[in-house]
């Protein structure tokens, strides 16, 4: 069962299995980095001479692997690229959008993140993040928001992208909870199919919270007004 959380809208349906950890998707959840993603993908492609790149592409993109995102920008490319090749350019986007990272600080946060986190931490819960980013600490440390996780899983723990439920599970075992004891929160479909594979409760957020099938939905963190109903 889905409950859709609006503004003033309070979850109305309790887990029957107590949640002890929650594990967080980074971009689109707690930081905004989307623009970045998007202005360093879109440079290579502008230097592979591939026309086309949409903010829609860039979506698509949202929740998958450096390689799997490559794998969306060479789709429009009028030549194949051997698997050295596609590491370097992987490796070429990831220094543009370094580049842009060094003027990320706090005020990338979303909205009250930081007051949910620490409501998060004061009830008793685990908290983790759960990324395919492999710049997960380096954000996470640049906005302030380390302290409040107690293990981070990243892409520098997994292999698998979403849909697969590796970067999950690898953050319940960190926590060392079961997957059932776990709630997902994911801004993209391929997360919350990661925490369904995973056997894990999922609560939708962002933008396009309302097309996610999450078992759980807000427009934001900062909307979720009854957290003891999901939990």
């Amino acid at each position: 069962m889905r409950v859709r959380l609006q503004k003033s809208v309070p979850i109305r349906i309790r887990s029957e299995i107590m949640i002890k950890g929650v594990i967080f998707d980074l971009d689109g959840v707690l930081v905004s980095t989307d623009e970045m993603h998007y202005q360093a993908w879109k440079r290579l492609a502008q230097e592979l001479h591939i026309t086309g790149f949409t903010r829609e592409d860039n979506r698509r993109q949202r929740g998958v692997s450096r390689m799997a995102s490559l794998e969306i920008v060479l789709e429009k490319a009028d030549r194949t690229y051997s698997e050295e090749e596609k590491i370097e350019l992987a490796e070429r986007k990831n220094g543009y959008y370094l580049e842009l990272l060094e003027e990320m600080d706090e005020s990338s946060v979303l909205e009250n993140v930081k007051d949910v986190l620490e409501k998060l931490k004061n009830g008793g819960l685990l908290l983790a993040v759960g990324s395919a980013s492999k710049n997960a600490p380096v954000i996470l440390e640049k906005t302030g928001l380390m302290p409040y996780f107690d293990k981070i899983s990243c892409g520098l723990d997994t292999t698998k992208s979403k849909p697969d439920p590796e970067v999950f599970l690898v953050a319940a075992k960190k926590l060392g909870l079961p997957p059932e004891e776990c709630l997902v929160v994911e801004d993209s479909a391929a997360g919350i199919e990661a925490a369904a594979a995973g056997g894990m409760k999922s609560l939708g957020v962002g933008p396009f919270y309302q097309s996610l099938h999450a078992d759980y939905e807000a427009p934001a963190l900062c909307k979720v007004e009854d957290w003891e109903s999901i939990l």
